[in-house]
């Protein structure tokens, strides 16, 4: 069964950074699209980054490109997340997620999840 999980979350101030990482058991990720999600309190969950197998190919939520890098260490089984000059509307629980099939930017493409890293931005 595979499992993803999430750390680097924390409480930074605006224009601050982030790294978040997100490690898996069960699967090895190098053949495997991930992406970064992240829901606001009273919030949808919203698609935030994505990079494909090899690493080559990413792509971003406007509200986050520019700011954010999402990347991957296959031979860590890793993927990550840099967030710089952090906005106050980026405070979010950021969940990681294998992708399955479909929307690359919709919610129900992607299975497993991760529980979650809470990021606060403070103005």
């Amino acid at each position: 069964q595979v499992q993803l999980v999430e750390s680097g979350g924390g409480l930074v101030q605006a224009g601050g950074s982030l790294r978040l990482s997100c490690t898996a058991s069960g699967r090895t990720l190098s053949m495997w699209r991930m992406g970064w999600f992240r829901q606001a309190p009273g919030k949808e969950r919203e698609f935030v980054a994505g990079i494909n197998s090899s690493g080559r190919s990413t792509y971003y939520a406007d509200s986050v490109k520019g700011r954010f890098t999402i990347s991957r260490d296959n031979a860590k089984n890793t993927l990550c997340l840099q967030m710089n000059n952090l906005k106050p509307e980026d405070t979010a629980v950021y969940y990681c997620a294998g992708y399955r099939g479909g929307d690359l930017v919709s919610r129900s493409a992607y299975d497993p999840w991760g529980q979650g890293t809470q990021v606060t931005v403070s103005s």
